[in-house]
């Protein structure tokens, strides 16, 4: 499911832990008191975090290639590959933090976050507690990130050459032809192969059930008796396995823009719905676009809008931009705009000037960037390696083609990208897991914080009534009328108060609460607007 990313052992003590561990986590024991298949994680994990407990984090300067200031620190965690054999194989995760900026008397622990993926790190993270919206979090809370298992240098895990992945440029057919559908059948087989040539043994590992164990241990090796952490997007998804496995742990979790757990849904009915509600975010861009005509002159109507994107996107087919920005870079950079609409009055200015004879803009905002092929491939490979092992995938090709066809009728604007993207699962060499049936009792977990924003299209909004509903107790805060992905600690006040009420003082509303959409951006001009290219990127 493609989500985004909102910024960016100690030896003797296995026999000991396994001694004393006398509750394991939820759903690791039958109701008749027999071990189930999980239960040998559990006990795995249980070993784990007692290792790291007593082994900490050493932080210290952050390598280079980090490119983390101070006050940023890092440091590492070990985790077993495989927690079924907690003294096998063991991987090495990065984390970076920076101390809580009050007094001590006001400090309230680590606060853990993840931007979601699967595939994105949290390591600049950090760098957010010097943000206004961050300040007041940042002075009780330790800010913590971290790269999950396979993720930067973290186990780096890789199914292709990194100049193979990024070549262009590529086309992207709305309603592709028999031929162009073989072609991407061949790459997805070729690409399933080259995961397990690469990866292994140690490829069936790399699973949301994984993350959450591996959650699990940080807070452990953080010196935190409970957790608090911060999911957005896919982290939304491992943030509520981990509730659901370890309740007891948890201090306070917020989920921001929250991917639907339940079980028949993953991953691939998810997908399925995202394409869905990507096309009407692509048709809120087009609106606000007419609507701003005078600056942009693509069209006074979304469909004269629509047009204008099928001229720029001909053209690019027949010529690609700068010899690298074909239909398939186009379409990568226009599917921000579903994302978050800062990015709105770029991508406008961009196709304006192309229209107008002027490709450097669209050039800039979509032709590869040099240095960053192997940062691309390796956030793909871990990916594709995570949702092709967390649940069965349909691996007969006329499922896919029947479903995708039909949607496409309907949502043409993301559909076959998206398809693309995960059929390397329909050919995956690693065993298949079953979805965990995500979930808590009342009064089993403390109240936990969701945010949602009503047209989030990358996580749409029924997956927040979905948490909400399996997670008893919790909270939902939705942003109406607004599709941004990612909105705790972004331009909405209302939201961040909710958020900095429940953080710092574990204070929220009885059930639910709305907010008034964050304002729509203005038409402002490309260089004006350059800040916004820090802005979140899709994963």
């Amino acid at each position: 499911m493609r989500t985004v990313a909102k910024f960016g052992a100690v030896a003797g003590l296995g026999s000991l832990v396994l001694t004393t561990l006398t509750a394991p986590p939820a759903g690791a024991v039958h109701p008749t008191g027999g071990a189930s298949p999980a239960y040998a994680e559990a006990r795995g994990t249980a070993v784990a975090a007692e290792r790291a407990a007593a082994a900490g984090i050493v932080f210290g300067a952050c390598p280079k290639e980090e490119d983390l200031a101070e006050p940023v620190t890092c440091g590492t965690v070990e985790v077993p590959l495989d927690y079924a054999n907690p003294s096998g194989r063991q991987i090495t995760l990065t984390v970076s933090r920076v101390r809580a900026s009050g007094p001590p008397a006001e400090r309230q622990g680590a606060l853990v976050y993840n931007p979601g993926g699967p595939g994105a790190s949290s390591m600049s993270f950090p760098m957010a507690a010097e943000l206004p919206e961050w300040k007041n979090i940042a002075r009780a809370y330790d800010i913590v990130g971290y790269a999950p298992r396979g993720v930067d240098r973290s186990a780096p895990l890789s199914c292709q050459d990194p100049a193979d992945f990024v070549r262009a440029p590529t086309q992207a057919p709305t309603h592709p032809s028999l031929a162009y559908k073989l072609e991407r059948i061949a790459q997805a087989k070729a690409y399933a192969r080259g995961c397990a040539r690469k990866a292994g043994a140690a490829l069936r590992h790399y699973t949301s059930l994984n993350n959450a164990r591996d959650l699990e241990v940080l807070r452990a090796a953080l010196g935190e008796k409970k957790l608090t952490f911060m999911g957005a997007s896919y982290g939304t998804y491992f943030g509520a396995l981990y509730a659901t496995l370890f309740p007891r742990q948890v201090r306070r979790m917020v989920f921001d823009s929250a991917v639907n757990p339940d079980p028949s849904r993953i991953w691939y009915r998810n997908n399925l719905g995202q394409s869905l509600a990507f096309e009407s975010r692509w048709a809120d861009f087009r609106a606000w676009v007419a609507k701003h005509d005078a600056t942009y002159k693509l069209g006074a109507t979304a469909q004269e809008v629509a047009r204008s994107h099928e001229r720029v996107r001909a053209a690019l087919a027949a010529k690609p931009a700068g010899g690298k920005v074909g239909p398939g870079q186009l379409h990568a950079a226009l599917l921000s705009v579903a994302y978050h609409d800062g990015y709105w009055p770029l991508r406008a200015k961009a196709l304006s000037a192309y229209l107008k004879g002027d490709p450097k803009p669209l050039i800039a905002q979509a032709a590869p960037q040099q240095g960053t092929e192997k940062a691309a491939e390796n956030a793909n490979a871990v990916y594709t390696a995570v949702e092709c092992n967390d649940a069965p995938w349909p691996e007969d090709w006329q499922t896919w083609d029947r479903d995708n066809t039909r949607l496409a009728r309907i949502a043409p604007f993301e559909t076959w990208d998206n398809a693309w993207m995960n059929l390397p699962c329909a050919f995956w060499q690693a065993p298949r897991q079953q979805p965990v049936d995500v979930g808590t009792a009342r009064g089993a977990l403390p109240t936990t914080l969701i945010l949602a924003a009503e047209r989030d299209a990358a996580t749409p909004y029924e997956g927040a009534l979905e948490l909400q509903r399996r997670l008893r107790g919790s909270v939902l805060i939705t942003e109406e009328d607004a599709g941004t992905h990612g909105i705790g600690g972004g331009n909405n006040a209302c939201v961040n108060a909710y958020l900095e009420d429940y953080l710092l003082h574990g204070k929220t509303p009885v059930r639910r609460a709305s907010c008034a959409p964050h304002p729509e951006p203005d038409p402002v001009s490309l260089d004006r607007h350059a800040e916004q290219r820090k802005l979140p990127h899709a994963v």
